[in-house]
């Protein structure tokens, strides 16, 4: 659910009657802002509309103070090289260094008769005051990062409509020691918001602790009455389908009213849905709130909404309307994913089972920091990122605790993309006191009572419930990260505030908490982070629903020099002092040995490429592996994880510019609903069907390919696969060892439909008995043939052709290039990459989005193993 705002699109839904156009609007540019220090008045004078403004700088609202400065050059980009360290730290400068004011001119022009204007703040880092023309507007200093604060400004709006707001700033009253540790000194968790900000092992500290007005501000007009905070429960009994006729669903609908006047409203609430139109008469008392339940519609033969990879994610729209003497005061938009989420204790795996609509889902999640660490948002970035994340045939995010609560856009991009969102609170063990830390300043008895305010803490959950609990994609909520909230806030939570305003989601106390996935092993519940052998993955029995567990995830060359300066751009060596500064301030996760096997890399790029074939084996094995002991070890498996907001040398699927390296397709290999797959420790042959569907007269084929391209047929069988599964069939160890023993061997793996057609592709490449990848260090070059053409505005088609009676033309990178510049134009999107053609066939990769349309001057290149980098022009 989102209340539009109209000033830019149209897109909203026809009301049932007129309501004054431009009733919301965005106040999201021609700010200014200065320095506390630099400023002489008070909030009253500074907010008259006729005080000058000399030599204030361009703000950047939403945004951060950091985020202005360098928008202003008047700081280096802290995401290049060691260009944080060039940067005051708020924890050594003191909290003047970043308190700033804001100042907005905006025109707005007095109501007539009942109408009332209204000013929203959805998120300030961490305090602020607010003055409008002269006036104060909260009484008392506004605290809480996540809290959103609204003011009615009718009564203060200058006749004239030239109107001024003046808003200063607060840092977060501790700012904390970024000393190194895992959100520095741990006190950035006295606060009611992000711990990341002090420093972690994946980020360097935000030097401002991301102080500003960070997110949305908003101006609405309504009549006499307000619409606020709606709820919509959807209700899917039974066991669905997402094919064929639906038993009926149930829509529940309710509100908040506030009438803002001196006198008693009679009106109309109503909405439309699915050709439904379902009303409730409403009086409300002179400035008064109340909740007002509509009565339940019933849906007939509803279009439901589904993860990724199960149905589609069908939304219905329309719009919440209230009603007063024949005109309409407000109006709020509501998108409605009909669905039931589900969950169950699975007492073999000892784990949390997930329905969605009746049906078993295995969960196959990633880990989410935010989108940006300096908070700059945008629609488009959110899109990108959720796209990618249903590239990769997941299904679910985790937000992480130590950041915050994602933005509304998120889960609407969520909703369109299929993915399911775990959602945490503001809690971590490393700054909450879970461990003893040599690095906090303070003991574990004093940490776990963080943070210092905890009504606060739950008033912003509270808020936060309210502003979320509409999307369709939002599964759970989560007290925090590793640990729970104190015992407190911890029952105001479960007791109190979900079950009175969000009752349908399960609430897990912390991340890997019991009743989500019983801890047999010891230990913390969830991890290892860092390369592991294939076994571990696929032999190894885990955690049952590990929330955390992840590997490398280095960029390719042309990633490394977006943010790595050339003097620094040196292989990474196994030995003391082998890596290079900005690289381990970047937090690099060694390779160690790993790439020796495929010949020890010559330079950086080397590195790099190589590096490529590490990430793809790492999470395609991550995932086959969960998934080869789904519904017997586990009931699913969540990716530490598979983004940065920062430029760092770990855990992504893609880089800070929205480049995705090997990780990304490794995974979707490995993620594929319906697949085949090859455990490479005993060569065992499976299947695993994600999916509702039953598939008959399935063929497993299975070949081994020389370093040559030659061919041994090892079988060949049709098959049944039943919904829902995990199935073995035969082992082809032997094969393998005897055809790979001198070389090494390539072995394709595919499942093919009635018709031929191959419904799933996945090619293993094997070392010789010693280990290493001598086979691959000789492969002559394989002469592929390689056209590029438009299919419409925002889609190219690549077609790889690889002659028979030649080597397979291996690991081979599409990218899509501008053609003065030869840098890749980000984001686009491939449907598949790092490909392998085996000889005799094609391949194609289908290159889309919007950037695909804006860049007409593009062209493609390719780079394989063994396949020169060409450049093709597009037809």
């Amino acid at each position: 659910m989102v209340r539009k705002l109209l000033n830019a699109t149209g897109l909203l839904l026809l009301p049932f009657l007129p309501l004054a156009a431009q009733s919301q609007y965005e106040l999201n540019s021609g700010w200014q802002c200065n320095n506390i220090g630099k400023v002489t008045v008070k909030g009253e004078t500074l907010s008259s509309p006729s005080y000058g403004l000399k030599d204030w700088l361009p703000a950047t609202v939403p945004g951060t103070v950091l985020t202005t400065l360098l928008n202003n050059k008047l700081v280096p980009d802290p995401f290049y090289g060691m260009n944080n360290q060039r940067i005051p730290d708020i924890y050594f400068t003191g909290r003047d260094h970043y308190t700033y004011w804001f100042v907005k001119d905006f025109t707005e022009q007095q109501p007539a008769a009942d109408g009332q204007v209204w000013l929203h703040f959805r998120g300030v880092n961490d305090g602020c005051d607010i003055y409008l023309n002269g006036h104060r507007l909260n009484p008392s200093t506004h605290f809480g990062t996540y809290l959103r604060h609204s003011y009615n400004i009718t009564q203060w709006l200058a006749k004239d409509g030239h109107n001024r707001l003046a808003v200063v700033v607060y840092p977060p009253a501790i700012v904390g020691n970024p000393n190194g540790g895992q959100g520095g000194d741990g006190t950035i968790a006295k606060n009611v918001g992000p711990q990341y900000t002090a420093g972690w092992d994946w980020i360097q500290p935000m030097r401002d602790r991301n102080t500003g007005i960070w997110d949305k501000v908003t101006i609405e007009k309504t009549g006499a009455v307000r619409i606020k905070n709606p709820h919509i429960i959807t209700k899917v009994p039974g066991v669905r389908l997402p094919e064929g006729q639906q038993s009926p669903a149930t829509v529940q609908v309710s509100t908040e009213l506030e009438n803002a006047t001196a006198k008693t409203i009679a009106g109309t609430i109503r909405y439309k849905l699915a050709g439904n139109t379902v009303t409730a008469k409403v009086t409300l008392a002179p400035h008064s709130t109340a909740t007002v339940a509509l009565p339940d519609l019933e849906v007939k033969n509803p279009e439901l909404w589904w993860p990724s990879g199960y149905g589609e994610q069908h939304l219905y729209t329309s719009q919440l309307e209230f009603v007063n003497n024949s005109k309409t005061d407000d109006t709020e938009d509501i998108s409605v994913g009909i669905r039931e989420i589900q969950t169950y204790w699975n007492a073999h795996t000892r784990s949390r089972e997930v329905a969605v609509n009746g049906q078993k889902i295995f969960i196959k999640g990633g880990n989410w920091i935010t989108s940006d660490a300096m908070f700059r948002f945008s629609d488009e970035r959110y899109d990108a990122e959720i796209r990618f994340h249903r590239d990769m045939n997941l299904n679910l995010i985790r937000i992480w605790g130590g950041s915050l609560t994602e933005r509304p856009e998120f889960y609407e991009a969520c909703d369109r993309y299929g993915l399911l969102v775990f959602q945490d609170f503001w809690m971590s063990g490393d700054c909450n006191g879970r461990w003893v830390d040599p690095m906090k300043k303070e003991d574990q008895w004093t940490r776990r009572n963080y943070p210092d305010d905890h009504n606060l803490f739950i008033t912003s959950v509270a808020d936060q419930v309210k502003m979320l609990r509409n999307y369709a994609s939002l599964a759970f909520w989560c007290g925090g990260n590793e640990i729970t909230p104190p015992a407190d806030i911890l029952s105001a939570i479960k007791d109190s505030i979900l079950p009175q305003l969000d009752n349908t989601r399960f609430f897990f106390h912390y991340s890997n908490t019991d009743s989500m996935s019983y801890n047999f092993l010891g230990g913390n519940g969830d991890g290892p982070y860092n390369i592991q052998p294939m076994s571990v993955f696929w032999n190894e029995r885990t955690f049952p629903f590990n929330s955390e567990v992840g590997s490398v995830g280095v960029g390719d060359y042309e990633s490394l020099e977006r943010f790595i300066p050339a003097a620094n751009m040196k292989a990474p060596v196994n030995a003391p002092g082998g890596v290079d500064s900005v690289w381990d301030y970047h937090k690099y996760i060694p390779y160690f040995d790993h790439l020796d096997p495929y010949g020890k890399p010559e330079n950086v790029k080397d590195f790099a490429n190589k590096a490529q074939l590490v990430n793809y084996d790492q999470y395609r094995a991550l995932m086959e592996g969960f998934s080869s002991h789904m519904w017997d070890w586990y009931t699913g498996v969540i990716i530490w994880k598979t983004q940065n907001p920062w430029t760092a040398l770990r855990g992504q699927m893609y880089d800070y510019y929205l480049d995705p390296n090997a990780c990304l397709y490794g995974l979707h290999n490995g993620s594929a609903p319906l697949h085949a797959m090859c455990n490479p420790i005993d060569g065992t042959i499976l299947t695993v069907n994600n999916t509702f569907r039953y598939y008959t007269d399935i063929m497993l084929e299975l070949k081994v390919y020389n370093m040559k391209g030659e061919d041994t047929l090892i079988t060949q069988v049709f098959t049944e696969i039943s919904p829902k599964t995990s199935q073995k069939y035969l082992s082809v160890k032997s094969a393998l060892d005897k055809l790979g023993s001198s070389e090494g061997v390539f072995l394709s793996v595919r499942l093919r439909d009635k018709d031929r057609k191959v419904i799933d592709d996945n090619l293993y490449w094997f070392p010789d008995a010693k280990g290493n990848y001598s086979g691959l260090q000789k492969m002559k070059a394989a002469k592929v043939q390689i056209t590029a053409q438009k299919i419409d505005d925002e889609n190219i088609s690549v077609k790889i052709s690889n002659p028979a009676n030649g080597p397979v033309a291996f690991f081979n990178r599409v990218s899509l290039v501008d053609t003065k510049t030869k840098k890749r134009i980000l984001p686009v999107f491939y449907n598949d990459n790092y490909v392998s053609v085996l000889p005799g066939e094609e391949k194609i990769v289908t290159i889309s989005g919007a950037a695909v349309k804006r860049n007409g001057n593009a062209e493609v290149t390719v780079y394989g193993w063994n396949v020169p980098e060409q450049t093709i022009n597009i037809r």
